[in-house]
């Protein structure tokens, strides 16, 4: 039976990847702050422990830990946000190097925000842009600090992660709730691009992406097309049976984010990402298309 340990796995994604592979009959253990179950073990994010002794028996190590990006960016915060995926991924690995059998495979969790706003462009592994403020800095901040470690029998992939939308979390329960009061209008003006991935579809890339032994390095965990803003709230009424959506321009956004303590370029900015690499290695998607996509999620 392979061994998957996922480390801040108690979150959304974690859930999404521990149901997945406990249901195909992986085994999954869960590294969190605050263990509530029999395949949860501590661990702080930062310091060695009792936790490294499990990865002597892994065969895929899924590192998932770092402070929400759905926060006011203070200071404070920024620096929560950069501790929390540097300090992770740093222990991590000196964690895999302290082994006598280390894990076959790190996977480290990354973001499709590392790329440049974009409308026309679309962002591949290979060709696309980064730029430089908070978020891209984060984004390859910390998958410098993944590569520079070196891991001589482990594979190494980062997972660029774009939104993911799942019944029980993720980007979709906000909307949803959105929609229902009437708020489903676009935001902004609506043309920015939604780079999206169905959970179940997220699932599947990880587990294929552990199954070719061959693949290393950057994967770009999305769609093959983005939708937009515009397109994607209107199939949010749709799917909802909401006839309306009242629209938020920009002066209304930083004023609800700033209220509800979060960040407009959650929603503002054009994330025009594909996912060149799963699609060059024939990994098939069962959800291309948003409208399909939210009509499963209403089910």
């Amino acid at each position: 039976m392979m061994l998957i340990v996922i480390a801040g796995g108690s979150g959304f994604l974690g859930k999404t990847l521990e149901n997945h592979f406990t249901k195909k009959g992986y085994q999954v253990i869960i590294l969190t702050r605050n263990p509530k179950k029999s395949n949860h073990i501590y661990w702080n994010g930062k310091d060695l422990g009792e936790w490294t002794k499990i990865l002597e028996h892994t065969d895929v190590i899924i590192n998932l830990a770092g402070k929400s990006v759905d926060c006011r960016y203070n200071q404070k915060n920024k620096k929560l946000i950069y501790d929390s995926r540097i300090n992770s991924t740093n222990i991590l690995g000196l964690a895999i190097n302290l082994c006598e059998n280390p894990p076959k495979l790190w996977m480290n969790a990354s973001t499709a925000t590392i790329y440049n706003h974009s409308y026309n462009k679309e962002m591949t592994e290979i060709n696309g842009e980064t730029g430089n403020d908070f978020s891209m800095n984060i984004a390859k901040a910390w998958e410098n600090t993944f590569y520079s470690i070196t891991n001589p029998k482990t594979r190494k992939i980062a997972l660029r992660t774009a939104i993911v939308f799942g019944k029980n979390g993720g980007a979709y329960r906000p909307l949803k709730f959105l929609t229902k009061l009437g708020l489903g209008g676009k935001q902004g003006h609506g043309k920015q691009k939604v780079s999206w991935i169905h959970e179940l579809d997220f699932a599947r890339a990880v587990e294929f992406l552990i199954k070719n032994t061959s693949l290393k390095g950057n994967f770009n965990l999305c769609a093959p097309k983005p939708t937009n803003n515009k397109t994607l709230m209107d199939k949010m009424r749709k799917s909802l049976n909401i006839p309306f959506g009242i629209s938020q321009p920009n002066a209304l956004l930083k004023l609800g984010a700033k209220l509800i303590g979060t960040e407009t370029e959650l929603v503002l900015k054009s994330r025009n990402v594909v996912p060149e690499q799963l699609l060059k290695n024939s990994f098939k998607f069962k959800f291309t298309n948003i409208e399909n996509a939210l009509k499963n999620l209403t089910l």
